[in-house]
């Protein structure tokens, strides 16, 4: 009986590590294949080589930090120089976060307005990207492999998100075509904290 044993664990252990074997060398196709692409995802949403590799914690954890400030409790105050994302809670505090900016020649600075909140969104390239990037696609679906990560929070009629991301090295550099970019778990942190309509000042 233990001989039978010894055999099946022996049977299991092979099939399980050919198993394991193929499952890498399929995964290693596969991110192969979006290499031989031509993909830049820095150039994209700030994306990396890593994109596909998972999420992680931010390099810059987020923290309560006083803030004077003017403007009202839920706004939203981007400071691309610092690479700094306030929440302004009121009394003088805020909740200070981490994020990615644009790369040279794609930072702006402005007031609007979150028009929309979505989980897990879908993204459709726009015009202008396309036109710089004729290889990308059209449109993916919402999802972990998609450049606008966990949630994604829409900034007036502009073409910039505040949004997530799976390279959380990433955070504090300017690599992206002009959206402001967190891990994921920082923005689904704000995104469960803002509304519909709140005020995003963006400081360049």
């Amino acid at each position: 009986m233990r001989v039978v044993s010894a055999i099946v664990a022996v049977l299991l252990m092979a099939v399980t590590s050919q198993a394991q074997a193929q499952f890498n060398g399929q995964f290693r196709n596969d991110a192969q294949f979006w290499d031989n692409r031509g993909w830049d995802n820095r150039d994209i949403m700030g994306g990396g080589p890593n994109f596909f590799g998972g999420g992680g914690a931010s390099p810059i954890p987020r923290e309560m930090v006083m803030y004077p400030t003017r403007y009202a409790p839920g706004t939203i105050v981007i400071n691309t120089a610092e690479r700094r994302l306030y929440l302004v809670l009121g009394g003088g505090e805020a909740l200070r976060y981490g994020i990615g900016v644009g790369r040279d020649g794609f930072r702006w600075g402005g007031v609007h307005r979150i028009s929309a909140k979505r989980e897990w969104p879908d993204w459709t390239p726009p015009r202008e990207m396309i036109a710089r990037r004729p290889d990308l696609p059209r449109h993916m679906r919402g999802g972990i492999e998609n450049p606008l990560g966990a949630r994604a929070l829409y900034l007036g009629s502009t073409l910039y998100r505040i949004h997530g991301s799976n390279e959380p090295e990433t955070i504090g550099q300017a690599v992206s075509s002009g959206c402001f970019r967190m891990t994921n778990e920082d923005v689904v942190d704000l995104y469960n904290r803002v509304s519909v309509g709140a005020t995003v000042v963006v400081m360049n």
